[in-house]
């Protein structure tokens, strides 16, 4: 399916922590049975603050019951998660022997650590200078998580982390692809890490409106294509996979999982937070990764879709999958799962493309819940009711992810014999 003057990069390993999992097996069986992962949120701070939304998509394994308490002591959670993740994918890939010069760690997030931004400014205020943590800077900057991963695994290539809002993920992993290919890395440890479940975050895309607000139903508040989707559903969590080059699996006599064939990316160049409604930058970003990989769209057969619930947010994915992929749209099994998961920010395109992974490898797209009533500007083919089954041999997945500030990533995947 590659170009034969590119290296091939494929997938050797995957980890999660999710609202639906603590690990790939158990997210992966709870997505296909369709299991809502939203719940009432737990915390005090729900009824201190008097929040709108009292919900969330919170993990389904709490991080306290997987790390000692020293590493919670020192990692915020966004990097805490990450570390959780990144062991099950380094383990999943068979711990890997590399020199540490040829192992890169590319982690994104699009909040970083928000907790201990606010709990060191709390203590400033109330405390002063002398009770912030000495951790705390390292613990609340954006690429603390990729800086805990590479000290846990050695990786001294290259530490990467890309902030492209809820892209950020898949971005990620895309970089690694060029990583390899560039020769910078033989292996690199790639995705998404998020932990944005705090009074600051949901307060503040409620704000904005960008939340459903059923507080009453929260299991059926994350609607995808839905006629009553009022907005996304907050989620937490991480998604890392292990990447190397084809020729470094097969000597070491790796399990591969996939191929990663090619990344698009684009920018909507529109607004702050709202996507073009056109959907132009999306189409873009899905028609630069059909480009660079080679592919004919008629090899596609399944997309995850960002599809988050918001009522513009569908409708200009919708327009940019048309565009992209033309008459060969209706041939196009389109998941959702962020009816299940809700959105986990910038770790969404990271745990989408696992999902996307674990479709090709089981030949089984999973279905949207909460469809009940299918928006008839949704011109799509969505799989819902039950998951579906996927053609025997040669097929192309897709993944896409979309962030605010007009980011856009589509990652594509294959089926490797």
């Amino acid at each position: 399916m590659s170009s034969p003057q590119q290296t091939r990069v494929v997938v050797t390993g995957m980890g999660t922590t999710s609202p639906l999992g603590g690990n790939v097996a158990d997210t992966w069986q709870a997505l296909l049975a369709g299991t809502p992962g939203a719940r009432p949120m737990p915390y005090d701070w729900v009824q201190t603050y008097d929040l709108p939304v009292t919900f969330a998509a919170t993990l389904a394994q709490p991080a306290s019951e997987v790390l000692s308490k020293v590493e919670q002591r020192r990692q915020d959670p966004c990097s805490q998660y990450a570390l959780i993740a990144a062991r099950e994918a380094w383990a999943d890939a068979g711990s890997p022997e590399v020199e540490p010069e040829r192992l890169a760690v590319a982690i994104g997030s699009g909040v970083g650590g928000i907790t201990t931004v606010v709990d060191s400014w709390e203590n400033l205020r109330t405390k002063g200078p002398r009770r912030i943590f000495p951790l705390a800077v390292p613990m609340l900057l954006v690429n603390g998580p990729t800086g805990a991963v590479a000290i846990e695994l050695g990786a001294a290539a290259w530490g990467h982390t890309p902030v492209s809002a809820c892209a950020s993920g898949a971005e990620a992993i895309g970089s690694a692809l060029g990583m390899i290919r560039e020769g910078r890395a033989d292996v690199v440890v790639a995705g998404g890490t998020e932990a944005a479940i705090h009074p600051l975050c949901v307060g503040g895309f409620a704000a904005m409106q960008a939340l459903s607000k059923r507080n009453d139903d929260p299991a059926t508040a994350s609607r995808p294509y839905d006629t009553g989707r009022d907005g996304f559903v907050m989620g937490e969590g991480a998604a890392l996979m292990v990447l190397e080059s084809y020729e470094h699996a097969k000597a070491r006599g790796a399990t591969i999982y996939a191929e990663l064939l090619s990344f698009g990316v684009s920018n909507d160049a529109h607004h702050a937070a709202a996507p073009e409604p056109e959907g132009f930058g999306a189409a873009s970003a899905m028609a630069e990764a059909l480009r660079f990989g080679d592919i004919d769209p008629k090899d596609v057969v399944h997309l995850n879709a960002h599809a988050t619930s918001t009522p513009v947010g569908d409708i200009a994915e919708c327009k940019a999958i048309h565009k992209a992929f033309g008459d060969h749209v209706g041939g196009i099994a389109v998941s959702a799962t962020k009816s299940m998961t809700g959105h986990l920010l910038g770790a969404a395109g990271s745990l989408e493309a696992v999902f996307t992974i674990k479709a090709i490898n089981d030949r089984l797209a999973p279905a949207q819940i909460n469809l009940f009533d299918k928006d008839p500007a949704i011109d799509l083919d969505i799989v819902h009711g039950e998951p579906r089954k996927l053609p025997e041999g040669d097929i192309v997945a897709m993944d896409n992810s979309f962030g605010f500030g007009g980011c856009n990533v589509a990652l594509a995947f294959a089926n490797v014999d």
